[in-house]
């Protein structure tokens, strides 16, 4: 069936509220290449937003997932318990970026995971407040949307919104928000909105996804973490995005040293393309709920945690903290050597391959979310496929699978380097 009919199939029968980005349908896709239902091979720099770490359809969890069905698809977790599960909470407790003793449970979905960190938060201090921070993607829930700092889609019609949620300003050098001044804006919530003794959690992503790879500073960090140990606040970090060696390393939170969260979020690559989310945290806030608290009917599909199972297997045996980080110094290199040719290109972020590239309008210096389409929509048609992100829609982001083979990767950024420079 054409892409044509197929579109006109699914204006009729979906909701207009599903934004879907390609006007083509997919048919296959292995590894790092998707091919469409008309058979056009595309380079895939999207990876399902980032749930592709490992690839499409790498061969070990095909096996895994193989493997399983041949057991057992699903029992409910809370009803009768399988020992897959237990296994991957110990292995991510091993590697889990908190310190101390520490605990994991499993949800679906990286919004789950976020909304369940918040209740063992609450749990666990009695109190109502959440603070997060102007560009945060959090998740499309109720709850998750009133933490998301970007309004527009995701807000647009949706409120009233929970109460006790704050926002502050999140540290953005490129748009004039120093360390200082955020930090500065939590302390002005701390007066004029909610009082830190009535602060459950800190909620904050190492490295901003949707709102455009920004990555946090270390004394911005490292000031969270003084905050959070004065007021005894629950320090969160969203690694939904930026976990599993996305930045080069496991958890992006590795990177900040002593700065240790209380909990971590997780999810997206933690499946390898199945539905699967999680939360670590220091094993006395993780006890804070009741029995019966946390969970769900799908939490921990053990199909899931047998992909699971077989993504940490495949980061380490296949090095791919070490990969991420040259290929993202690669990309950099591409990407800083296009400005002299590209006006529009005003800065390159990255941390391991979560990499991103700002265009402005070089005749008004301000955010062109157009020209991001127009650089975007060349690039689709040259047969790479990429993302755009950013409060103001003006940021690419490269997520392409760290499994990606060299020479398709040095295919993909010639193709970007011809695009920018057009």
């Amino acid at each position: 069936m054409s892409h044509s009919e197929l579109e006109k199939r699914r204006k009729e029968a979906t909701p207009r509220g599903v934004g879907v980005m390609c006007d083509f349908y997919a048919a296959k896709a292995e590894n790092a290449t998707l091919w469409d239902e008309e058979g056009k091979e595309y380079i895939d720099f999207t990876a399902g937003i980032a749930v592709l770490n490992t690839g499409h359809r790498h061969p070990k969890i095909v096996e895994a997932i193989r493997k399983q069905l041949d057991l057992f698809t699903h029992t409910a977790y809370q009803i009768v318990p399988y020992s897959s599960y237990v296994t991957l909470a110990e292995r991510i407790n091993a590697i889990s970026p908190v310190a101390g003793k520490v605990k994991t449970t499993f949800f679906s979905t990286g919004a789950e995971a976020v909304e369940n960190a918040v209740k063992i938060a609450r749990a666990a201090t009695g109190r109502p407040g959440i603070i997060t921070f102007s560009g945060a993607f959090h998740g499309r829930t109720l709850l998750t949307m009133a933490l998301t700092g970007k309004v527009v889609p995701y807000k647009v019609g949706f409120g009233p919104f929970p109460s006790s949620v704050f926002h502050a300003q999140f540290p953005n050098a490129r748009h004039g928000v120093s360390t200082e001044m955020a930090l500065d804006s939590i302390e002005r919530i701390f007066r004029s909105d909610i009082s830190p003794s009535q602060v459950a959690a800190i909620v904050f992503e190492p490295v901003q996804g949707e709102g455009g790879f920004n990555i946090a500073p270390d004394d911005f960090v490292t000031a969270l973490r003084d905050i959070c140990d004065r007021h005894d606040i629950v320090l969160i970090a969203d690694e939904v995005q930026s976990g599993f060696a996305r930045t080069g390393k496991m958890f992006a939170m590795e990177y900040y040293g002593n700065a240790k969260p209380d909990l971590v979020t997780m999810a997206k690559s933690l499946g390898g393309g199945l539905p699967i989310s999680g939360v670590t945290g220091r094993a006395e806030l993780m006890d804070a709920p009741e029995p019966g608290g946390l969970g769900g009917t799908y939490a921990g599909n053990p199909l899931a945690v047998a992909s699971a199972l077989a993504v940490l297997d495949i980061i380490d045996e296949e090095k791919l903290c070490e990969r991420a980080n040259r290929l993202g110094a690669e990309l950099v290199e591409v990407l800083e050597t296009a400005k002299g040719n590209c006006a529009a290109l005003v800065d390159v972020r990255a941390r391991g391959s979560m990499v991103a590239a700002e265009f402005n309008d070089p005749t008004t210096g301000r955010p062109s979310p157009e020209l991001t389409k127009q650089y975007l929509r060349k690039a689709l048609d040259a047969g790479l496929l990429m993302l755009s992100c950013g409060v103001h829609g003006n940021v690419i982001r490269f997520l392409y699978p760290l499994t990606i083979p060299d020479a398709q990767f040095k295919e993909a950024l010639a193709i970007l380097s011809r695009v920018l420079a057009d």
